[in-house]
């Protein structure tokens, strides 16, 4: 069962729970929730396993698709033209 919490923030603080709760499509009880779920939970056996969900802003289905986006943003350098060396004339030798 959900308990109600009151909590006096700064005007600053709260600015920024507002913009960042915004930004996600959240409610300002949404953000609080998700922040005290972070900063609250055990720490994973895995390393790797605990930065998920660090990185904002990445598509919901990247696990499952990994490949098709890291080749949309992988840009490789394109190879050098091919140019046909020229042949250095040779000083007519004087005998």
């Amino acid at each position: 069962m959900a308990r109600p919490l009151q909590v006096y923030l700064d005007d600053q603080d709260l600015d920024r729970l507002e913009a960042w709760a915004r930004e996600r499509g959240w409610t300002k009880s949404q953000a609080v929730r998700a922040a005290v779920r972070a900063l609250t939970r055990r720490p994973a056996e895995d390393p790797l396993l605990d930065l998920s969900g660090d990185i904002d802003g990445l598509p919901p289905d990247l696990s499952q698709r990994f490949d098709r986006y890291l080749n949309e943003t992988f840009v490789a350098e394109s190879p050098a033209p091919y140019r046909a060396r020229r042949r250095q004339s040779r000083k007519a030798v004087r005998r």
